[in-house]
């Protein structure tokens, strides 16, 4: 049995070790990467052991500009049918005031790693004439974000890249989905340091499996946009209508602690 491979970025929790699941489940081998290698290491044991398919693991910082590269160089024996750009993280605070090095990596994560990955893997789906591509965004991407500005920023930047390229794909074989969950339970708010701000008290997070089942679903039927939750989609298209002063001021409350 050809079994096909998918290549997971930020693996080890949250939607991407979801994602991980939902692809075993259905047959994938799996390329998983992330910083956390325990991690990665007992979610391969847990995948192999339950679903028998083959597990590899990259343990890999993608905001190291050299990262996406040295991922390609491993796999030069390994196709890859799934390229799952998961991994990203985000940062609160003033941007005046926030560390430099900080907003640094998370561009590296969250726009140059993504984008270096999808050029280093889509030519060889493009000369097979399939593949997938499934990059994740947020809701965070349809409108400005005044305290996490550059998270919003990337964002945004990863939801016209994507779209712009499952353009350029018509008719390749190849196509381009956009995940942007809202907010989601898994160690995002830890890492962005939210644990104390208000869009913890006043908003629903989703899960984690329900966001990558409907990312996953998405991307099987080629949808270039995928917007989780009927609530996010809302919001989405309200954003379009309401004075943007008061979008943003809104977005600076929901993040202040």
């Amino acid at each position: 049995m050809n079994r096909k491979t998918a290549l997971i970025t930020g693996a080890s929790g949250g939607i991407g070790l979801e994602f991980a699941r939902l692809f075993a489940r259905d047959g994938y081998n799996l390329v998983l990467v992330a910083r956390r290698i325990i991690e990665l290491e007992k979610l391969k044991t847990e995948l192999e052991k339950g679903s028998k398919v083959s597990v590899r693991v990259i343990q890999k910082d993608l905001a190291n500009p050299t990262s996406a590269q040295e991922i390609y160089n491993e796999l030069q024996q390994t196709q890859i049918d799934v390229l799952v750009n998961n991994a990203g993280f985000g940062y609160v605070g003033n941007f005046a005031e926030t560390d430099w090095d900080v907003h640094n990596s998370m561009m590296n994560v969250n726009i140059v790693a993504l984008v270096h990955l999808t050029r280093l893997f889509l030519p060889g789906m493009v000369k097979r004439g399939s593949g997938k591509i499934l990059n994740v965004a947020s809701t965070a991407a349809f409108q400005p974000g005044p305290l996490m500005a550059v998270y919003y920023a990337t964002k945004s930047f990863v939801v016209s890249f994507s779209q712009a390229i499952a353009t350029e794909l018509e008719g390749s074989g190849v196509t381009v989905t956009c995940l942007c969950p809202g907010p989601t339970v898994s160690g995002f708010q830890d890492t962005a340091g939210m644990k104390k701000s208000k869009i913890m008290k006043y908003l629903k997070f989703a899960s984690s499996y329900d966001v990558a089942l409907y990312g996953y679903r998405a991307m099987a039927k080629g949808k270039r946009l995928a917007i989780h939750g009927l609530m996010n989609r809302v919001f989405v298209c309200s954003v379009k209508f309401i004075p943007a002063g008061f979008v943003l001021k809104l977005i600076r409350y929901l993040h202040r602690k």
